[in-house]
């Protein structure tokens, strides 16, 4: 059993994928722990944020922060905690796992295309670097 645990959301496929990952959390969690959901968004390139309005931004930024207090109330662990983040996926999932002392992370992973052999994902990424434990979940 788990004190802490970071899950890494992606939120695609309408969270049923996210849905999973919470409820194998929910099995591996301590009575007394503590769940994480955190998102990566991604970085705007750019030559693409001259287009992108201010407004844009903080709406596609509520929208996803319901979408995660909506998952995290299928999380049974005693504190729920939501993480938001931009920037590189991998970097920020060990990054909260850290300032969280999470013990456990779980992602999602998919079928490896063609990029994924030249430059990973982000899956892989986390599994190579993280100092704890990684449940990887297809």
């Amino acid at each position: 059993m788990y004190k802490s645990i970071v899950i890494a959301v992606a939120l695609f496929n309408k969270g049923a994928t996210s849905r999973g990952l919470i409820e194998k959390a929910n099995k591996l969690i301590d009575p007394g722990g503590s769940i994480t959901l955190v998102h990566v968004m991604n970085e705007i390139p750019p030559y693409l944020a001259a287009a992108v309005t201010k407004e844009q931004l903080l709406s596609q930024r509520k929208a996803i922060r319901e979408q995660l207090e909506s998952l995290a109330t299928r999380a049974k662990a005693k504190s729920v905690d939501i993480d938001l983040r931009g920037g590189r996926p991998s970097e920020n999932i060990l990054a909260c796992a850290r300032e969280c002392s999470a013990d456990l992370i779980i992602l999602a992973s998919h079928q490896p295309g063609m990029s994924d052999y030249f430059i990973g994902s982000t899956a892989s990424r986390v599994v190579r670097h993280s100092p704890i434990s990684v449940l990887v979940s297809r």
